[in-house]
């Protein structure tokens, strides 16, 4: 795991394991955001089974998922609630960590 900070209170890495999220929590994240869909590649951990791992940590976790390069109005609008609702600092995963950088930014230009 690959984590790569865009702010302070924001960072994002590809896609992540269950055993991942003890290491995440010890890096002081208090939320997850998953922008993967599930399925979109064999073998990948599956959200719900991501979430369950994340709530037994404690930690917060949202499936805000956005096939690549088809990001739409609505995700973005769901991603700056989530931005605004969960406790940061936040942790988001996808493939590779690009998309959840993109709609990051896009929630912060939203909201002005």
């Amino acid at each position: 795991m690959d984590i790569r900070q865009v702010t302070d209170d924001y960072a994002v890495s590809g896609q992540i394991a269950a055993d991942d999220i003890r290491a995440i929590k010890e890096a002081g994240f208090r939320s997850i955001i998953c922008n993967r869909p599930d399925d979109e590649q064999p073998g990948q951990p599956s959200a719900a089974e991501i979430a369950v791992a994340a709530e037994a940590a404690e930690l917060v976790f949202r499936h805000i998922p956005f096939t690549s390069g088809q990001m739409t109005e609505e995700d973005v609008a769901e991603m700056a609630e989530a931005l605004d609702e969960i406790p940061g600092p936040v942790f988001a995963y996808c493939r590779s960590g690009a998309r959840s950088t993109n709609i990051f930014m896009a929630a912060k230009q939203a909201k002005g």
